[in-house]
């Protein structure tokens, strides 16, 4: 494995822990947007809150951490994805602005009209963040980021079929993550409604986003050709693999086996996620982008592995105290935190 290979492999385990960690965060807010009002909506709202309220910056970590290797070790394809996609990125950046600010102010306002400004604030942007997030991905491995500085088109590139199912499947995988997560979540406050609550929209979940994807083989047939092919050859093995794990992850919720679920559902989204850089692998962006041709010098991809090195050992096992910490909380206390 050459050195920009590695470091594309860290990359890309960022991005996967930026998906089942943040993306559980948008999930929440999903639910959060659906919970109903203010009386119907308060004991979903207040696990919603509980769960993701030590952790939803630290989670953000990985975007970061995404962002940058992808700028220093690959900027052909980082000058590329940021000129012709700058205005989903922008959305996407306002989008989580919003969300951790309207997250913060609606705990420390008193007024209840603000307090429902800042709640639907929070809840919209969580739903249409991980909707412009999607909608980048499939632009990206749809082909329609070509090298050079905004050498794509800037509306077309990600309004389009491939985008819009990248953006619709990463809303319900967030979605699906979150309702697993909180499931078992509620059980360890021994809240059996709330354990059924989110049991059900998990269920019904998984099965909507199965029937998006079964539908989806014919968009990405259609709309992106050498991304499907890749997807039925070098991609085969890990698809299936997100397809039994997620049909796992429905039978450990119907038999409520909620820490089993997690690893199961974790799995599902893992699997989607690099079977898309197995399928388009060796290409940054297709079809002409490799990764050989994206790296940079030799020097600085050696000083980023240092680098990654050296922030691993600093960076995992804080976040691993974090969530550790914060889950033995959990279980001692089922009293919201106070923000």
């Amino acid at each position: 494995m050459t050195a920009a290979e590695t470091v594309l492999t860290i990359m890309w385990v960022g991005l996967t822990a930026y998906a089942l960690l943040g993306g559980a965060d948008f999930g929440a807010g999903f639910w959060d947007l659906l919970a109903g009002g203010a009386t119907r909506g308060r004991s979903p709202r207040r696990l919603i809150e509980h769960s993701i309220g030590p952790v939803w910056e630290a989670n953000h970590v990985w975007l970061i951490f995404v962002l940058v290797v992808l700028w220093t070790s690959f900027p052909p394809a980082f000058a590329a994805i940021a000129s012709t996609l700058y205005i989903p990125l922008t959305l996407a950046a306002l989008g989580i602005i919003a969300r951790g600010a309207a997250f913060a102010f609606r705990h420390s306002v008193e007024q209840l009209a603000l307090q429902r400004f800042f709640g639907a604030s929070f809840a919209f942007s969580s739903v249409t963040t991980p909707l412009f997030l999607g909608a980048i991905a499939g632009a990206v491995a749809s082909g329609r980021v070509p090298p050079g500085i905004a050498t794509g088109d800037v509306i077309t590139s990600w309004l389009n079929p491939t985008s819009i199912l990248g953006g619709v499947i990463a809303v319900g995988a967030c979605a699906f993550l979150a309702a697993v997560y909180l499931c078992a979540d509620a059980e360890r406050h021994s809240d059996r409604e709330l354990v059924e609550y989110f049991r059900t929209r998990a269920i019904v979940t998984a099965v909507l986003i199965g029937v998006i994807a079964l539908g989806g083989i014919a968009v990405l047939h259609a709309d992106a050709p050498q991304l499907f092919d890749g997807l039925i050859s070098r991609g085969l093995p890990l698809i299936v693999t997100s397809a039994a794990a997620g049909i796992g992850s429905i039978l450990l919720l119907a038999r409520k086996r909620f820490g089993l679920a997690r690893v199961a559902a974790a799995l599902a989204v893992t699997a989607v996620i690099w079977g898309w850089g197995a399928a388009q692998y060796p290409y940054l962006l297709q079809p002409e982008l490799t990764v050989q041709a994206a790296a940079a010098p030799g020097t600085t991809l050696r000083a980023m592995l240092i680098s990654l090195v050296v922030g691993a050992i600093l960076l995992v096992p804080s976040l691993a105290f974090l969530f550790t910490l914060f889950q033995r909380s959990h279980s001692e206390t089922s009293q919201p935190v106070k923000h």
